[in-house]
C-alpha cells in the first residue's frame, strides 16, 4: 500500500469531474440558506452527516469487497432524487474513467462493464481505493471530505466568499470528519455479515428536495 495514492485520488485536480458540481450549494445559495461562512458552516455539516456518512460507508464497503452491484443497489436507495441519482451515476463514470487510466485493475474493468452508463460514486470511489491498495479508513476519509469540500469551493464562486473563510470552515469540521469516517468505517465492516442493510440511511430531504428544482433551472453554474 502506498498512503500518496490517497493524497492522488482525494486531489481537487484528480480528473473526476466534482469541479463542475456544487453538492447542493448552488440551489442553497439562491433559496438563500448559504450566505456567508457561518451558514456554509452549517450546511457542510448537514451534508457530512448524512450524505458524507452515507457516501463514506459505500466508499469504505468497497474496499472491504462488498459485491459492487449490492453497494449500487443500495445507494439508489438511500438516493430518492432522480437528479441526484443521475449526478452521482455521471461523476461515478468520470471518477471511474480517471481511476483506470491511474490504477488498472480487473475489478475496475469489471465495474465499467457492468455499468456503462456509471456506478454511483462513492462505489466507484471505494473500488478505485482498493485497486490503488488503500484501506477502507482511506476511502471513507476521502468521501467525507469531498461531502463538504465541495460546497465550501463552490460557494467561493458563488458567494465570492473568501477562499480563507471557506478553508477555516473546513478546518473546523475535521474532528467531526474524524468521527464520520470512523462511523462509516464501522458500518461498512458489518456490510459482510449483515448486507447492505448494515450501511446508514442518514437521509436529508431538503437536499434532494432543493436538487430537483436546480435540475429545472435553464441557467446553472454548476450541474448538481
Amino acid at each position: 500500500m502506498t498512503r500518496a495514492a490517497l493524497l492522488v485520488l482525494a486531489d481537487g485536480r484528480f480528473p473526476a469531474g466534482g469541479h463542475a458540481h456544487s453538492g447542493g450549494a448552488e440551489a442553497a445559495v439562491k433559496a438563500g440558506r448559504i450566505t456567508d461562512a457561518a451558514s456554509l458552516e452549517e450546511f457542510c455539516r448537514g451534508r457530512l452527516h448524512t450524505a458524507g456518512l452515507v457516501a463514506g460507508a459505500l466508499a469504505a464497503a468497497a474496499v472491504f469487497g462488498a459485491d459492487p452491484r449490492e453497494l449500487d443497489a443500495a445507494a439508489d436507495a438511500r438516493t430518492p432524487s432522480p437528479a441526484l441519482r443521475a449526478a452521482a451515476r455521471r461523476l461515478g463514470r468520470q471518477l471511474l474513467r480517471a481511476a483506470r487510466a491511474g490504477w488498472p485493475s480487473a475489478e475496475l474493468d469489471a465495474l465499467a462493464r457492468d455499468f456503462p452508463r456509471g456506478a454511483h460514486q462513492p462505489v466507484v470511489l471505494g473500488t478505485a481505493a482498493r485497486a490503488a491498495g488503500l484501506a477502507p479508513q482511506d476511502a471513507a476519509y476521502c468521501a467525507v471530505y469531498e461531502s463538504v469540500s465541495g460546497p465550501a469551493t463552490a460557494t467561493v464562486r458563488l458567494l465570492s466568499l473568501d477562499p480563507f473563510d471557506a478553508t477555516g470552515v473546513l478546518a473546523r469540521l475535521a474532528p467531526e470528519l474524524d468521527r464520520v469516517a470512523d462511523a462509516a468505517v464501522e458500518a461498512a465492516r458489518a456490510v459482510a455479515a449483515e448486507g447492505a442493510d448494515a450501511l446508514p440511511a442518514a437521509s436529508a430531504p431538503l437536499l434532494e428536495v432543493m436538487a430537483e428544482a436546480h435540475a429545472a433551472w435553464p441557467v446553472r453554474l454548476f450541474a448538481s
